[in-house]
């Protein structure tokens, strides 16, 4: 396992274009969970720094550089930005794989590469979002505006720190808005890096803004202020729903992402290699700490014991090392608090009669790493079948027919992504269509665009990152009428 690393990072609040210390001096330890050793004291946001936060973000929006500057120049900046991240990329990589505990070859071959990839596609976008001109009756000329939803406070997890905040904060800013980002306490370096280097691609003071801290804390703070006018988050469904009742108090414009317990759907027809690959990405990858993870896996049963026999073969070879070997696969849980999380919901499985197939236990005495693990004859209302567990931990269950794959598929109060392993087309597209899920992948499994839209139904939130479709989550329409008579 790995040795200690001694690193420099940017740890204070970034707001209107400076970094400064929490207005009372208060820190919080953030932590490599690969050795369990502190990283950083960084910076706590609480009320006070997040009104500064708004204060400059809101100067930002109704006045300044930013209310003036061109979309195609807005456009400009993100692209500047891209470049500046590409050429960071391996020191944003380590940072993200030091304070995150992922792999290094997930952060800098997928994660930074991804990132940059989602701010050029909206850096395009700046310019070629347009309103219309309606025909109504009489002797009016009516046409539409498209504007900037206002100060956005951007609520992201733990598991894919810059990633995910680019989801939120790319579109915002190519549509006009300005952005307060809070990152996850658990994660709070890489981001902070990206504002120095937002810093240096020329956005104007107050349009991108950073508060580490606590959720019940500084991200409370965000949700309640009257200056927010959009909450964007990223995050568990219990957050979301204390997220939802806060915000209700100044009617702001919400926008969530929840969790999900995936289906991932083997049929007897799937090519059994490529099924046995994406039954393991599927839960394997991020250490499973991915809102997408196919969690519950669905065999048929007449093929179950042939596809369990290998997949655990599999499953036994993806053995946690140091994040920072390129070679690693599994890196370690984020925290101990996770670790602790993710083994108490293997006992669970192993109490309630699930039957233990491989892993299931913390590999060495330093830091926060758990053996894949694969469960088999879970039973759908299990609990390990019905809450996320956000791990390596995979549950099998069996299925007769398309009818009761879709059935146990569906339930579930998430709804968020599945998977479909089957080499017949029309069996594809119908299980598809009877999912109920804001993605579906059909012989694939977690894979993204920053042109497809990605979002849940059910417990799993609402609204769409990426894509289009995120556009119209950081704009609201106006509707002009002039008279012509």
């Amino acid at each position: 396992m790995p040795v200690a690393t001694t690193a420099r990072f940017e740890t204070r609040l970034f707001i209107a274009n400076e970094f400064v210390d929490a207005a009372d001096g208060s820190t919080f330890p953030t932590v490599n969970p690969a050795t369990g050793e502190l990283l950083a004291q960084v910076a706590e946001a609480k009320a006070a720094d997040v009104d500064r936060a708004v204060a400059a973000a809101r100067a930002a929006f109704e006045g300044g550089d930013w209310r003036t500057m061109s979309a195609r120049d807005r456009g400009r900046l993100l692209y500047r930005l891209a470049d500046l991240i590409e050429r960071e990329i391996d020191e944003i990589a380590r940072i993200e794989t030091l304070d995150n505990g992922k792999p290094i070859f997930e952060s800098r071959q997928i994660d930074l590469p991804e990132a940059i990839s989602i701010l050029r596609y909206y850096a395009g976008w700046a310019d070629k979002w347009q309103g219309e001109v309606i025909p109504v009756a009489g002797p009016f000329l009516n046409y539409t505006l498209r504007e900037p939803t206002g100060v956005v406070a951007a609520i992201v997890p733990w598991n894919f720190p810059i990633v995910i905040a680019m989801w939120k904060i790319a579109p915002a800013l190519a549509c006009g808005n300005t952005v307060i980002l809070k990152p996850a306490e658990e994660t709070p370096l890489s981001t902070l890096r990206l504002a120095a280097l937002a810093r240096e691609a020329g956005f104007p003071p107050g349009v991108w803004n950073v508060v580490p801290g606590y959720g019940e804390v500084t991200g409370a703070a965000l949700v309640r202020h009257p200056g927010v006018d959009k909450i964007a988050f990223t995050g568990s469904t219990e957050t979301g729903r204390i997220i939802m009742r806060e915000a209700a108090a100044t009617l702001k414009n919400v926008q969530l992402e929840l969790g999900g317990k995936s289906p991932n759907i083997i049929f007897a027809d799937a090519d059994p290699e490529a099924a046995v690959r994406g039954a393991a990405v599927g839960i394997f990858y991020g250490k499973g700490e991915v809102c997408s993870a196919g969690s519950r896996l669905l065999v048929q049963r007449s093929i179950h014991d042939v596809f369990l026999e290998k997949l655990v073969e599999r499953a036994k070879k993806t053995v946690p090392g140091d994040p920072l070997d390129p070679k690693t696969r599994l890196g370690a849980l984020v925290s101990e608090r996770q670790m602790q999380r993710v083994l108490g919901y293997v006992d669970t499985g192993k109490r309630e009669g699930a039957t233990l197939l491989c892993g299931g236990a913390r590999v060495g005495e330093r830091g926060y790493y758990v053996s894949a693990t694969v469960f088999d004859r879970v039973q759908p209302d299990m609990t390990i079948a019905q809450e996320e567990i956000f791990g390596p931990v995979l549950a099998t269950l069996t299925f007769e027919d398309e009818e009761e794959a879709i059935a146990i598929a569906n339930r579930t109060m998430y709804g968020l992504a599945a998977g479909i392993w089957t080499r017949d087309v029309k069996k594809a597209h119908r299980v598809a269509r009877a999912i109920q899920a804001g993605t579906v992948w059909i012989n694939t499994f977690n894979r993204y665009d920053p042109a497809s839209p990605f979002g849940g139904t059910k417990q799993s939130g609402f609204g769409r990152d990426l894509g289009m479709h995120a556009l119209n989550e950081y704009t609201q329409v106006k509707s002009v009428w002039v008279d012509l008579s």
